[in-house]
């Protein structure tokens, strides 16, 4: 297992990088919001030869624009990993399945040098997905184990914790490994 973080605007751009293998990015947020760290954080990652996937918190409706957004502040680079955080929003909603799938789908053809993965909770995939449509892989957020999250599908990445910050781990027996499937 390959150990990874993901980040926001939450933490710092100096993040440690020590025995990590990737690192997943908050670029953006509905048709509005951009992470102020995103530039920071993304050198400090690409420095420390980290394999470098953004992701965008999805909300219902528009999917056209945030696709449009998202993919207008995440770095257009083969190999970065492309992900939709599908998950309750501030305002209590959230994406249909639908939604989430179009997203995916959208995301993926206008950047089809990129993997795209579907970020979701344990209560997620297991309550709300009725699809199991999850693009080119499921990064799956089941506080645990890591490396053992209780689902039953395939998965690629594991967030097991948020203490102190949000940890996780890729299902690749090397970095060498997540680089050549992160760049199709």
């Amino acid at each position: 297992m390959l150990r990874g973080i993901d980040v926001s605007a939450y933490q710092s751009s100096a993040y440690g990088t020590d025995g990590l293998s990737f690192v997943f990015i908050k670029a953006t947020e509905g048709r509005s919001y951009v992470n102020p760290h995103l530039a920071a954080q993304t050198k400090h990652g690409r420095d420390a030869g980290l394999v470098v996937g953004f992701y965008h918190f999805l909300w219902p409706g528009n999917l056209t624009a945030q696709a449009e957004y998202f993919l207008s502040k995440a770095p257009e680079k083969p190999g970065d990993i492309l992900a939709v955080d599908w998950e309750t929003t501030g305002e209590g909603t959230h994406a249909s399945n639908a939604e989430k799938d179009r997203f995916l789908r959208l995301v993926k053809e206008k950047r089809p040098h990129n993997r795209v993965v579907l970020y979701c909770s344990r209560d997620f995939w297991l309550n709300v997905d009725t699809t199991s449509y999850a693009g080119d892989g499921l990064w799956i957020a089941d506080y645990g184990t890591a490396g053992k999250p209780r689902i039953k599908a395939a998965w690629r990445f594991h967030q097991y914790t948020d203490d102190p910050h949000d940890k996780d781990v890729a299902n690749f027996t090397s970095r060498a490994a997540l680089r050549d499937w992160a760049t199709p």
